[in-house]
């Protein structure tokens, strides 16, 4: 133990194997043991009491759209690790689409990475983008370290990511399947979407009634037979739609390779309360009715849902128009999320075990950061120091994200970090940032 730097202790630490008063001993940025409450503190060892607030894993986020380079009056680097540490969050993976390029190539990955690489407040990792004509490039992206690949079965608002078909989507996963790769998927059928009635203006049923249930639901269901077919791995991005989840569940017991997560907006918004020409609500797929919130809670619980992410997808204000047919769709998350599912976790009798579970192990699972999402011995020294029982209410001015709309502005939330460390050195505490000390991560080989 002579080599302990740090202990981290705490009334309530968040462990795999539960919940308990706990010494945390941090060596060379990671954890080295999890001791009795009351263990002593190795000689030359600092230790950090927090109390009653709760230590547990830093978040994983896996779905982040910071759109840096190209569109980084949209968000960046900066500000979004920045966010993302505030709201405890040490690890994200970014999207490949809403930056120029879009990571489609190695040589746009390394533009990416490159852009990255002294900007990042948090662990930063990306995926790989599946286009009509880019399969020759996934296996090099691959082996570049990206951690999968997104794909699209619909518009996906940009023109440099164009989407797959259902001929395309079987060539794309037939080569990702080749070298046991996974892919991730924007699960709306397209011609439901053009059929749906498209009115236009700032009515949020207007809005709702032209991105249905059934254009997730047949996209999923073919997503499901193809995975089926080839023995691929799959993962549903951001379920909206709870009718999709009989689906998903007989999938998953007849040994189907999928997971599916949903998003903080879903679990804790509802169509009900957006207002006339509010877009800053809007997002594709939409924000559904309570009683469909009602069912994804449900299968968060019984694990048909595996996981929560942000879905962070900002933009300048100004592209937040009343119109909900125009404006851009996406809503920013990273500061709030933790908080925001926290909330409403509690009122339905949840426990923070429960969030740690969707938010940290499971997407840490999911792109496979053995490393991540857990407070046990070899594990990176990633936590978050939380009051749960604090309120906040939501300003927007004090947001780090670039772009400070959010649809939480003046929400009460529980549960306030307090300080956020990445291997062991405290990255924000009371508002307070250090130097960026992200390090970019790949796929472990």
């Amino acid at each position: 133990m002579s080599d302990v730097e740090l202990v981290l202790r705490s009334t309530r630490v968040i462990t795999p194997e539960g919940t308990r008063a706990a010494s945390v001993t941090v060596s060379a940025g990671k954890i080295t043991a999890v001791l009795g409450y009351d263990a002593e503190v190795p000689s030359g060892a600092r230790l950090e009491d927090l109390g009653d607030d709760v230590l547990l894993p830093g978040l994983v986020d896996t779905h982040v759209h910071v759109n840096d380079p190209g569109r980084t009056e949209w968000e960046g680097f900066w500000t979004a690790t920045r966010a993302a540490a505030a709201g405890g969050i040490t690890t994200l993976v970014d999207m490949p689409l809403n930056s120029l390029p879009p990571t489609t190539t190695v040589d746009h990955l390394r533009t990416k990475q490159d852009v990255a690489a002294d900007k990042a407040h948090i662990d930063v990792g990306f995926w790989g983008g599946a286009l009509p004509d880019n399969v020759k490039d996934l296996r090099p992206l691959h082996e570049a370290g990206v951690f999968g690949f997104k794909a699209f079965l619909s518009p996906s608002g940009v023109d440099e990511f164009p989407h797959l078909d259902q001929d395309r989507l079987a060539q794309s996963l037939a080569e990702i399947a080749s070298f046991g790769g996974l892919l991730i998927v924007h699960a709306e059928d397209p011609h439901h979407l053009e059929a749906a009635p498209q009115q236009g203006g700032p009515k949020y049923a207007d809005f709702l009634a032209s991105r249905p249930r059934d254009a997730e639901d047949t996209a999923i269901a073919q997503l499901i037979a193809q995975a089926r077919r080839l023995h691929a791995r799959v993962h549903v991005l951001h379920l909206s739609s709870s009718d999709a989840l009989p689906l998903i569940a007989e999938a998953k017991r007849d040994g189907v390779r999928i997971t599916v997560e949903t998003c903080p907006h879903y679990l804790t918004l509802t169509a009900e309360e957006v207002p006339d020409g509010a877009s800053e609500f809007k997002c594709c797929p939409p924000i559904r009715e309570s009683a469909n919130q009602d069912l994804l809670w449900q299968a968060l619980a019984d694990g048909t849902i595996d996981c929560v992410v942000t879905d962070h997808s900002p933009s300048t204000a100004d592209l937040k128009t009343d119109d909900f047919a125009t404006a851009w769709g996406g809503i920013s998350g990273l500061q709030l999320s933790l908080a925001a599912v926290w909330t409403e976790a509690r009122r339905r009798g949840h426990g923070l075990e429960d969030v740690v579970r969707w938010m940290s192990a499971r997407t840490a699972q999911l792109v496979g950061l053995d490393q991540k999402g857990a407070i046990e011995a070899g594990r990176d020294a990633d936590f978050a120091v939380l009051a749960p029982d604090e309120t906040f209410t939501v300003d927007p001015a004090a947001l780090q994200h670039r772009n400070r709309v959010t649809a939480y502005a003046g929400k009460t939330l529980y549960g306030v970090v307090k300080s956020t460390w990445l291997r062991g050195e405290r990255i924000v505490a009371e508002g307070e940032f250090t130097d960026p000390k992200g390090r970019l991560l790949t796929r472990a080989h």
